[in-house]
């Protein structure tokens, strides 16, 4: 994510310093409201986690609704940008979607506090929590788009694909990245990819 872009509106740091202690706020932030929650959390207590003063916390956001909402915007970049490093070049169809979730699997792992503030956010911020799985199913969607076009993915409605695979990543994330994070990510991913290619039909 670019860190200019989750600041609230006129508050864009202009420095190398200033996009260093805005990503130091939005950590914090994280921190905060994935061990205490969004009501529990508290603006001094993520400008004590970033080592900043309060004056830099409004600097940056004008409260703390202002923070959580830049925090599920860059907590969903993150992610999107974990999916796609993860995808090799030339990658498509199956093997792309299986690279794709074995990123996201990697990011839950070391991001467990995504869960949380995901979930807040259905009630604190609902726009922020649609926006984030709508973007997520558009790009799914769209990767799928591409794979009908390279011919390794069978033409079809890819919003309801997209929809069904986002959720079907969401609780493996869930599972293996948060509850237990022992299983070999590979494993993971192999099945994942075998039920979306073979489906469950008896053979």
């Amino acid at each position: 994510m670019a860190e200019t872009s989750a600041a609230s509106p006129g508050k864009v740091p202009r420095t190398a310093r200033g996009r260093e202690t805005l990503r130091r706020l939005l950590d914090a932030a994280g921190a905060e409201f994935g061990e205490r929650g969004f009501h529990e959390a508290s603006i001094s207590g993520i400008t004590r986690r970033a080592g900043t003063a309060l004056g830099s916390f409004y600097t940056y956001f004008d409260s703390k609704d202002a923070i959580f909402t830049a925090l599920v915007r860059d907590m969903s970049s993150r992610v999107a940008l974990a999916a796609a490093g993860a995808v090799g070049e030339g990658s498509s169809g199956l093997q792309r979607e299986r690279e794709a979730l074995a990123g996201f699997l990697h990011f839950a792992r070391e991001h467990k506090e995504i869960y949380r503030i995901i979930d807040e956010a259905e009630f604190a911020d609902p726009a922020s929590y649609r926006t984030h799985y709508e973007v997520t199913a558009s790009r799914i969607a769209a990767r799928l788009g591409e794979g009908v076009k390279a011919g390794t993915v069978r033409d079809g409605e890819q919003e309801v694909r997209a929809w069904a695979i986002m959720g079907m990543n969401v609780f493996l994330g869930l599972r293996f990245g948060v509850w237990d994070d022992g299983r070999p990510v590979d494993d993971i991913t192999a099945i994942a990819a075998d039920l979306l290619g073979e489906g469950l039909r008896a053979r």
